[in-house]
C-alpha cells in the first residue's frame, strides 16, 4: 500500500485506506508567501498539521514547495483546488484517487445536473436527501416537509443581547500552538510573510478530538436553539447558536457524513426539534456538497465572471479589515468580527459583508480572493460559488435566483445593530441616510435593465420609480465613492 499524501485539509483518518497506512505531510512556506492570510487562519492550519504530525506513521516535512517533498510512489485523494489537481498530475509516481471529505459524488452530481439550465440548492438537496437517505420517512421527508426555512426565519429575541445557549468548549492551546505563534512571527519578521487581521487564542479545532468534542456539544446544548435564529444577529452574541464546525469539517478532522448522522440521531431520539436539525442538514448535505461540486462543474473560468460589470477594487478599508474607520454600526461589528476572530456565521458574511460589496460595485473575483484569504474556513472552493455566484451574482443567476441585496430594512429585522447605529435604516438620503439602504436603490437604479426580466425583482424595481429623492440619492452615492460608510 502506498504511502497516502495528504493535504492541509485531508487531515482527518477518513482520508486513509486504511487506520495504519502511512502518511506523508507537507508543510510548504510558500503557501503563506503566495497570499496575504489571515494570522489566525495560518496558525490554525499550521497548528493542525503540527498536532496531526504527531500521530504514528506520519512522515512530516518541511519544504518551500511540495513538488521538493514528494518523493517515491505515493497516493493522495483528489485535492480541493484546480492548482493542486494540476501539481498532483505532474508529479511522477504520484496516484490520485476519488475525493473524500464529501457526501454526493462527482459522479452522482453530474447526473443529476447534466442536462439543467439552471442549477438551484433546493433541487440538489432534495436529491441528496434522497439518495443519501437523510431525514426521511420511506419516500417522504421527515415531517412531512422538504424546506423548513420559514421555521428558522426568526429575528433576535426582542430585548436580548445574547441567545443564552451554552458557548463551545474553550481550545485550550499547547506548546504546539506556542511553536506556530513563535514561528509567525519570526517569518513576519525576518521572511516577508505578512498578514491581515489581529493574531489571538486558536478559538477552532487543530486536533481529531478537540472536533469531535465540539461535535458533541453542539449537538447536546447549541444544535437545539440552531434553527429558530440561524439567521439571526446580536452584536454581544456573535456565535448566537453556530455550530462553529466549518473550519474542522474544511481541515478534513470531521467527516460531513459522521456530523450529518449525529445530527439526525438528535431527532430521532427526541433531543433536538425537526427545523433545527433540517436547517443544519441543509447547510452541510445541501450547501456545502453543492457549492464543492459547482466548483468543479462550472468551467475554470467562472471565477473571473462579471454579469454585472462590477469593477470597482476593494478600498483598503476594507480590505485590511479596518473596523474603526466604519461608522454605520453593522459593518463595523462584523468587520471586527473577521479582524479578531476570522470568523463570522452565514448572514453577516452574505447580508453585511456581500450585500455591502454588491451594492458598490467591488470586482467579485476580488471580493471571493478576500473571503479566501479572511475566513478561517476559507478555500478557493469554498468561496467560488459562495461569492461570484451568490453573494455578488456575477453569474447572472446560474445558481441563485435573484442578487442578494437589501436595504437596511432586512439588518433592521433581523439584528440589533439599528438601534445603536448614527444611520437610519427608513433614511436613503441626507446625512443619516443609511448606506445599506441608499446603497440597494442605487444597485437597482444601476442594473435596472439587466435585473428587469428576472420574475423576483419586478416589485422593487416598480418601487424604485416610486421614489421622488432618486436623484439625490444617486447623487449620494456616487459621491461618496470607497468612502467608509
Amino acid at each position: 500500500m502506498p504511502r497516502r499524501w495528504v493535504f492541509a485539509d485531508q487531515l482527518g483518518p477518513h482520508f486513509q485506506d486504511t487506520p495504519d497506512q502511512p502518511v506523508l505531510l507537507v508543510e510548504s512556506k510558500a503557501v503563506f508567501r503566495r497570499r496575504v492570510f489571515h494570522r489566525q487562519k495560518a496558525h490554525l492550519v499550521l497548528s493542525a498539521m503540527r498536532h496531526r504530525a504527531r500521530d504514528e506513521n506520519v512522515l512530516f516535512t518541511r519544504a518551500e514547495t511540495y513538488a521538493e517533498a514528494v518523493s517515491g510512489r505515493v497516493s493522495v485523494c483528489h485535492p480541493t483546488s484546480r492548482a493542486a489537481r494540476g501539481l498532483v498530475r505532474r508529479l511522477p509516481n504520484v496516484e490520485m484517487v476519488p475525493p473524500r471529505g464529501f457526501v454526493t459524488s462527482p459522479q452522482d452530481f453530474v447526473a443529476w445536473a447534466g442536462g439543467r439550465d439552471h442549477l438551484r440548492l433546493e433541487d440538489f438537496y432534495r436529491y441528496a436527501r434522497q439518495r443519501h437517505d437523510v431525514l426521511m420517512e420511506g419516500s417522504e421527508p421527515a415531517g412531512g416537509r422538504w424546506n423548513l426555512d420559514a421555521d428558522n426565519r426568526e429575528p433576535p429575541p426582542r430585548g436580548a443581547e445574547r441567545l443564552g445557549v451554552p458557548a463551545p468548549p474553550v481550545i485550550v492551546e499547547d506548546e504546539i500552538d506556542e511553536e506556530v505563534r513563535a514561528d509567525l512571527d519570526r517569518w513576519e519578521r525576518e521572511d516577508g510573510i505578512t498578514f491581515v487581521g489581529n493574531d489571538g487564542p486558536r478559538l477552532f479545532p487543530a486536533t481529531r478530538q478537540e472536533a469531535l468534542d465540539r461535535l458533541r456539544h453542539f449537538v447536546e446544548h447549541r444544535l437545539p436553539a440552531f434553527g429558530p435564529h440561524e439567521d439571526a444577529m446580536l452584536a454581544g452574541d456573535p456565535l448566537m447558536a453556530h455550530s462553529m464546525l466549518s473550519p474542522a469539517i474544511n481541515l478534513g478532522l470531521l467527516d460531513p457524513l459522521e456530523v450529518i448522522e449525529r445530527a439526525e440521531q438528535a431527532y430521532r431520539s427526541g433531543d433536538a426539534p425537526l427545523a433545527s436539525v433540517e436547517g443544519f442538514v441543509r447547510q452541510i448535505l445541501g450547501w456545502r456538497d453543492f457549492i464543492w461540486h459547482l466548483y468543479w462543474y462550472f468551467e475554470p473560468e467562472y471565477r473571473a465572471v462579471n454579469e454585472l460589470h462590477a469593477r470597482r477594487e476593494l478600498p483598503k478599508w476594507f480590505a485590511e479589515l479596518d473596523a474603526d474607520a466604519v461608522g454605520a454600526r453593522c459593518l463595523s461589528d462584523v468587520l471586527a468580527g473577521v479582524r479578531d476572530r476570522g470568523w463570522v456565521h452565514h448572514i453577516p458574511r452574505l447580508m453585511v459583508l456581500g450585500n455591502y460589496a454588491m451594492q458598490r460595485g467591488w470586482r467579485p473575483g476580488a471580493v471571493a480572493d478576500w473571503f479566501h484569504r479572511c475566513f478561517v474556513d476559507g478555500y478557493e472552493w469554498v468561496m467560488t460559488a459562495n461569492v461570484v455566484g451568490m453573494s455578488q451574482f456575477a453569474d447572472g443567476g446560474r445558481m441563485s435566483t435573484k442578487p442578494y441585496a437589501a436595504g437596511g430594512s432586512y439588518v433592521n429585522r433581523m439584528s440589533d445593530y439599528c438601534g445603536g447605529c448614527r444611520y437610519d435604516p427608513k433614511v436613503r438620503a441626507g446625512d443619516n441616510a443609511c448606506p445599506y439602504t441608499a446603497g440597494y436603490w442605487s444597485f437597482l437604479a444601476r442594473h435596472e435593465q439587466s435585473l428587469a426580466g428576472n420574475h423576483r425583482m419586478r416589485q422593487p424595481l416598480r418601487g424604485l420609480h416610486r421614489l421622488r429623492d432618486l436623484d439625490a440619492l444617486l447623487e449620494q452615492e456616487k459621491a461618496r465613492g470607497s468612502r467608509a460608510p
